[in-house]
């Protein structure tokens, strides 16, 4: 009899910086290559990619790297997305939620490291709306 095989998850990472100073730019390459590291050498884990976007906001849809992974998760081709925090991914609650919702549907979990949270947990997106609105808040201030 054959050895029954394990399904590897297949794992992304999202990463961005709102801008291309050389400061920024170092600091989206440390976390390509942190990520990289992390998928990759996880027992259990296929690498499917670091997908990056430079110079964006994350209140804007218009990124590209980030459009990329979404068509990918539809695509079927990631079961989970690792980011370093919830305002890497998005600021804006609602577009947040709904994201994270449809990313569910196709049965992709996103992992949020800072705030330790997992979207297949019950109480993550509770915590991600607490957050996420918070932190649309802040953005809203900022740019008065």
């Amino acid at each position: 009899m054959e050895p029954r095989r394990v399904k590897l998850q297949r794992v992304a990472a999202y990463a961005r910086v709102s801008s291309g100073k050389e400061a920024m730019l170092h600091s989206l390459s440390e976390q390509i290559s942190y990520y990289s590291d992390r998928i990759q050498s996880h027992p259990g884990w296929e690498y499917a990619g670091v997908y990056a976007d430079a110079d964006y906001t994350g209140t804007k849809d218009s990124r590209p790297e980030f459009q990329r992974l979404l068509a990918d998760c539809r695509a079927g081709k990631i079961d989970r997305v690792l980011t370093k925090s919830r305002s890497r991914f998005a600021r804006n609650t609602v577009d947040s939620l709904v994201t994270i919702r449809k990313l569910k549907e196709k049965g992709v979990e996103v992992y949020f490291e800072k705030e330790n949270i997992y979207t297949f947990d019950g109480k993550g997106e509770l915590l991600l709306t607490i957050m996420s609105s918070l932190a649309q808040e802040e953005s809203r201030s900022i740019s008065e």
